[in-house]
């Protein structure tokens, strides 16, 4: 069954009983209510003309019907009621509106009470028929009753007035359940339009798949409303807020958590804010601010996805390496291929000879190398980095030497290795670029010295290019700043530099005065940033 539907018949069934219900019991107490008037106003006249002295005095004249009845008519005329007997001790009748019935015995059972002083209202069967009526006794000078006063209204004749009183029970009730239903039909359209025509069953497969897709986002995800209370906030972003995974930020209002954000700002305008960069503790991040709008175009909230910023330089960082890597093993084929054609050519010459020599001279070459890397560098990543630099530098056609005096073996297990092979792979990079900008030098050459004696990890790379311009100097960590040309320049060492600030080192330059840079970069072994931090 539909939502709708269900809406529908819940509200109706709801509305149906409570206003019958309701009817019900108003009607009720309209009736007891109205009894309750006609069995008081009956008493209140019999007590009434139990008092007057015309009666009581005529209980004492040898034809007391004489003078009772035609009072006993005349006040029965005026108040509308049914009849009024009276009757003397023995319940013989003095007064009746039916005048043949004078001097019989009144019927109905109920002088009881009234004989022994008591004045009572009674539902009893009388000569008329079923009747609610009102009994005084009548006193005599000295207290004792001589007679009994009955005013009576037939049961049929107040059932008629509660009939008229029940009909429009009946027409407001019946009127109340139409405009129920009708509101019940509004209310339940309302609500499907306000959920876009979803089922529950839709509903609930919807908010599990967000939040599915929330916790599986690696970026932070915070959304809040127009007040800026927070309403959602993903793991990912408590993370990043340095917050238990356990613990939850949603009902806080967005300053008590990022005293700095420009949400309220992003719901006050209405305007996106993309790529913007902020801290939040002690991290850099890349945030983007979207509001949310509703179908009137009213902005009702915000939502904020960040993601740190040293994780977007690690992910440039890592296309980079697979760049480098697949232009080795390009380098490494082009190289070998030409060789190998060398070899065949000797050996189609039948120098034998040569072609041995070559052979073990490039196997020589090689293979010191890599034996020197091995021992020296035995960290893998960073050994199979200078590898692969060195097989690319050939075929380059110029010259990379690694210090034969460079040791890097006491390299601290906390620190980041993606962030060493950043600084030294772009250290590299950059000075082969630079020495091979210099079209007219003959001699090009890039030198790389690693340390690690003493308290630092100590890089020192140098190249025989052209240098950094003077001017330069202050802008060459810049991001997006180059001295050369051609697009996709300016990363290198902005990666370089933001990696050395996150192992607490520091870099500088000289320039040669043959021409030339040397870069030389510091990272303290012991100091190292937790695991944690960004």
């Amino acid at each position: 069954m539909r939502l709708q539907t269900k809406l529908i018949l819940i509200i109706c069934s709801l509305l149906s009983l409570v206003i019958v219900s309701l009817g019900g019991i108003f009607y009720y107490i309209t009736t007891s209510v109205f009894e309750d008037q006609i069995g008081t106003r009956a008493l209140q006249v019999a007590e009434t003309i139990a008092l007057m002295p015309e009666i009581r005095k005529a209980f004492g004249e040898p034809n007391p019907s004489e003078i009772i009845q035609p009072i006993a008519e005349s006040i029965r005329e005026k108040i509308g009621a049914e009849y009024i007997v009276v009757g003397n001790r023995e319940g013989i009748r003095y007064a009746h509106p039916v005048a043949d019935r004078i001097g019989k015995e009144m019927v109905g059972g109920d002088n009881g009470p009234v004989l022994a002083g008591h004045s009572i209202i009674s539902e009893a069967i009388g000569s008329l028929g079923p009747a609610l009526r009102g009994k005084a006794p009548v006193f005599d000078d000295n207290g004792g009753v001589i007679g009994i006063i009955s005013v009576g209204f037939l049961t049929e004749n107040i059932d008629r007035i509660d009939d008229i009183y029940q009909e429009r029970v009946e027409w407001i009730t019946l009127l109340l359940l139409a405009v129920g239903i009708a509101g019940s039909i509004l209310i339940a359209r309302s609500v499907r339009r306000s959920i876009h025509g979803l089922e529950p069953e839709e509903i609930g497969a919807l908010y599990t798949e967000k939040q599915a897709i929330l916790e599986s986002i690696r970026e932070g995800i915070i959304a809040v409303n127009g007040k800026g209370v927070v309403t959602l906030a993903n793991r990912y972003a408590l993370q990043l807020l340095q917050l238990p995974e356990h613990e939850t930020i949603s009902g806080r209002h967005i300053e008590e958590v990022i005293p700095n954000t420009r949400l309220l700002e992003v719901v006050r305008t209405g305007q996106s804010e993309t790529d913007r960069e902020m801290l939040i503790g002690d991290r850099e991040v890349v945030v983007n601010r979207v509001p949310i709008v509703d179908r009137s175009g009213q902005v009702t909230g915000a939502v904020s996805s960040f993601r740190s910023k040293s994780e977007l330089y690690r992910l440039a960082e890592e296309l980079s390496q697979v760049k480098r890597f697949a232009e080795s093993l390009r380098a490494q084929t082009h190289e070998f291929s030409n060789k190998l054609y060398v070899i065949s050519g000797l050996i189609q010459l039948e120098s034998y000879q040569e072609a041995v020599e070559l052979i073990s001279r490039e196997v020589d070459v090689h293979q010191n190398f890599v034996q020197f890397i091995m021992r020296e560098i035995p960290d893998p990543m960073i050994g199979g980095l200078l590898i692969g630099k060195y097989n690319h530098a050939q075929e380059l056609k110029l010259s990379f030497e690694i210090d034969r005096e460079s040791s890097f073996r006491d390299i601290p297990e906390q620190a980041d290795r993606n962030l060493l092979v950043t600084i030294i792979g772009n250290l590299i990079d950059n000075a082969m670029e630079a020495v091979l900008a210099c079209e007219g030098k003959p001699d090009k050459q890039v030198k790389l010295f690693l340390t690690d004696l003493g308290d630092d990890l100590i890089i020192e790379c140098e190249d025989n290019g052209a240098g950094i311009p003077e001017e330069a100097a202050g802008s060459i960590y810049d991001k997006g700043f180059s001295t050369k040309r051609g697009e996709h320049r300016g990363i290198g060492l902005a990666l370089v530099s933001h990696a050395v600030g996150k192992l607490n080192g520091y870099i500088t330059f000289h320039r040669n005065p043959s021409g030339g840079t040397l870069f030389t970069v510091a990272i303290p072994k012991r100091h190292q940033p937790s695991a944690g931090g960004m």
